[in-house]
């Protein structure tokens, strides 16, 4: 979504984007049929690793602009066409996304060298299969696990998240979260 905004002297405007984001991790080689509905509106997608196939990054790929990293379970197809950490911006935002990062007070070395040397507004990492969205006071971050979106491992629920960038302001989080047993 574009908003165009004119001042008052013909030669002065000022164009801000705003982005919509679709975020998951941990899909072990099922994307949840949900999925393409939640992330309809979304104008990229991220994956936080643990991807699971080919198949499932081509199908994400085809969908919408597709950002990922590999995660422990992904071979070395998904090795070659992703890295282990991104470190990009979204709009003013800049991002730091890598599989297996921990959580504030407990991030794993790392990813806590990554935050340390890149000084990220937004970090982002899978993994651990539990949804965490906490701002991070220590490295004035916003850390979100979006949970695990796959069938795999001990976690009662699907979920994933989207959220809007505005500029340098990340806002409207919303989080799918669907039973295990729901198709």
């Amino acid at each position: 979504m574009c908003e165009l905004y004119i001042f008052n002297e013909p030669s002065l405007f000022l164009i801000l984007f705003m982005i919509r984001i679709g975020l998951f991790s941990d899909t072990h080689s099922l994307i949840h049929p949900r999925t393409f509905e939640f992330f309809k509106d979304c104008d990229e997608i991220w994956h936080a690793g643990d991807i699971g196939n080919f198949q499932s990054a081509e199908q994400l790929r085809k969908f919408k602009p597709f950002r990922a990293v590999y995660g422990n379970i992904d071979g070395g197809e998904l090795r070659m066409m992703f890295p282990r950490d991104l470190v990009f911006f979204a709009e003013k935002v800049k991002v730091v996304m890598t599989h297996i990062g921990g959580y504030p007070g407990h991030y794993e070395k790392i990813a806590r060298e990554l935050i340390v040397k890149e000084k990220p507004k937004l970090f982002v990492t899978g993994h651990s299969h539990i949804l965490k969205v906490i701002f991070d006071k220590k490295y004035k971050l916003l850390f979100i696990n979006p949970g695990a979106a796959g069938k795999y491992g001990l976690h009662k629920s699907i979920t994933m998240v989207r959220f809007v960038v505005d500029g340098e302001n990340m806002k409207d989080l919303e989080v799918l979260d669907i039973p295990r047993n729901e198709k």
